[in-house]
């Protein structure tokens, strides 16, 4: 079997330096190793589970099923292999209608009743409840899949409609309250309570003032401070989790520091509406891509300068808001944008990013109805394994059609370089040096890359789409199609072996990982 699987890389090896019908350029991608310029938490990759009911419905299409917290199939074992490969995966479980969310904890007096459909209502659902023993059954799930818990709280309740149409007056916060001494008088580990959805700035559905906002961050700190007391795995404090507003999210970081809040996080759906017919276009525009450097680096601005200890997190992102786009957001193609979020994001300082979402919708990393993963799955668990937390400085010299990325290896010495082509008729071979900053010419570059290698093999991993469809659904690594058999047991992700000092072919609309085990890294050792 090992032997077959080496022939079988060779043979891959061989067609991506034959290259096909592609044209082949040169390039340079120089990585600065001196000294991490970013860090992230070891649990980086995150992911979102959601509570929209199967009759959740956009552009007339439901695409939820049986994907809610509330009705959730816990025994599927692809479902637990999925998770438990991470060892550990951070979920955020929280979305729209976590605000029209209470807990059946008694505290309440009516029944616990399930979400039904309203259109005249916000989000167009009634009010919801999460019964006691459903939190019980996810809490088990959770501990056996060995994931790290965040939970968004309902930060509505209490409120009152104000003329401009936001919601005025403090949080009342009596039934998060017993969901969390509840939580913790059952020893449920969670590793963070997030107050409210989308009620940043100008909000979504509705939205709620700064300054009172911050009140409420300070209040939920204290009731975790007491109901924890004495605890040693206190969990983080989490906001506002919204769209990014530079004043909104100011005032509320300025008002909450040194250290009220633990955690600022912030929303992104930068592609448009799922219904968008150019989604693909936008994902292969590098332009289009680097429109949300903005936002992260006016986030880290904001919190370097404002004296807090709190990091920023990117809570939920779909990319395409209303549940994302059939054969865009689950396929091939989205890895593309998805493996350029995760990198640009580490460059600022993110210290997680969680993926809206784990299963449910349009855009989940694993398909709602077989649960086997979708093709951004592979691409999550691989950087997981490949990238460690410190962030290194990484350009590229050539096409703007290649991003690349660089961290230091996880758990492993020297770096992992992450190289993602968005043409799809240009080969990049793709030379590597040290202190990319100096460089002139590929020919340099070459030649310093030999020496740097000389003797060695690094490891690469190399991402295509079956049959070369952007919009499959089946991803291939190193030309093998990655697919959960038969027991629910997520496939293996093996690399193949290459000559360091050739350079790295990246084949056109492929994703590279590649890891060089003795690249000249300061920062690594």
């Amino acid at each position: 079997m090992e032997m077959r699987r080496f022939l079988g890389g060779l043979c891959f090896l061989a067609l991506l330096r034959l290259g096909g019908a592609a044209e082949a350029v040169v390039g340079v991608a120089g990585v600065d190793g001196r000294r991490a310029i970013a860090a992230t938490d070891e649990d980086f990759v995150c992911a979102t589970m959601d509570w929209w009911p199967p009759d959740k419905c956009d552009y007339g299409t439901c695409s939820w099923g049986l994907a809610s917290l509330l009705n959730l199939d816990l025994s599927n074992k692809i479902l637990l292999n999925a998770i438990r490969a991470f060892s550990p995966l951070k979920l955020r479980l929280g979305g729209s209608l976590q605000d029209k969310l209470v807990y059946g904890t008694g505290d309440g007096g009516g029944p616990c009743a399930p979400f039904v459909k309203n259109t005249s209502e916000m989000f167009g659902f009634t009010q919801g409840c999460l019964p006691l023993h459903r939190w019980d059954e996810l809490n088990a799930f959770f501990q056996k899949s060995g994931a790290r818990i965040v939970f968004g709280l309902n930060a509505l309740n209490g409120r009152v409609p104000l003329p401009d149409g936001s919601m005025g007056g403090p949080w009342d916060y009596t039934n998060a309250a017993s969901l969390i001494r509840y939580t913790a008088s059952k020893g449920y580990k969670i590793h963070g309570w997030e107050l409210g959805n989308e009620l940043s700035g100008s909000g979504v559905g509705t939205k709620v003032g700064a300054d009172q906002y911050a009140a409420d961050v300070i209040a939920l700190k204290s009731l975790v401070d007491t109901i924890y007391q004495g605890n040693p795995s206190k969990p983080l404090v989490l906001a506002p989790g919204g769209f990014f507003d530079a004043g909104w999210f100011t005032e509320v970081i300025v008002k909450t520091r040194p250290n009220l809040l633990n955690v600022v996080t912030h929303h992104i759906y930068n592609l448009g509406p799922g219904v968008d017919t150019h989604l693909i276009e936008k994902i292969l525009n590098p332009s289009y891509l680097d429109g949300m450097v903005s936002t992260f680096s006016n986030l880290q601005g904001i919190l370097k300068s404002a004296g807090t200890s709190a990091v920023a997190w990117v809570g939920e992102s779909g990319g395409a808001y209303n549940s994302g786009r059939h054969l865009v957001t689950d396929s091939f193609v989205f890895s593309f944008w998805f493996l350029d979020q995760l990198g640009m994001s580490a460059k600022y300082d993110t210290k997680s990013y969680c993926r809206q979402s784990l299963i449910g919708g349009n855009y989940g990393l694993l398909n709602k109805e077989t649960f086997q993963p979708n093709p951004d799955y592979y691409s999550a668990l691989l950087w997981h394994r490949l990238m460690g937390t410190k962030v290194l400085s990484a350009t590229f010299n050539g096409t703007n059609m290649i991003r690349t990325y660089a961290h230091c290896a996880k758990d492993s010495p020297g770096i992992t370089l992450l190289l993602i082509n968005l043409s799809g008729n240009t080969t990049s071979q793709v030379s590597v040096t040290s202190e990319g900053a100096h460089a002139n010419t590929v020919k340099k570059h070459s030649r310093k890359t030999r020496h740097l290698a000389a003797g060695s093999m690094r490891e690469e991993y190399h991402l295509t789409a079956k049959d070369g469809s952007l919009q499959s659904q089946v991803m291939l690594l190193n030309g093998r199609a990655l697919v959960a058999d038969e027991n629910g047991e997520i496939p293996r992700l093996e690399p193949v072996k290459v000559d360091a000092a050739q350079p790295i072919a990246v084949a056109p609309y492929s994703i590279v990982f590649a890891h060089i085990h003795n690249f000249p890294a300061p920062a690594c050792s």
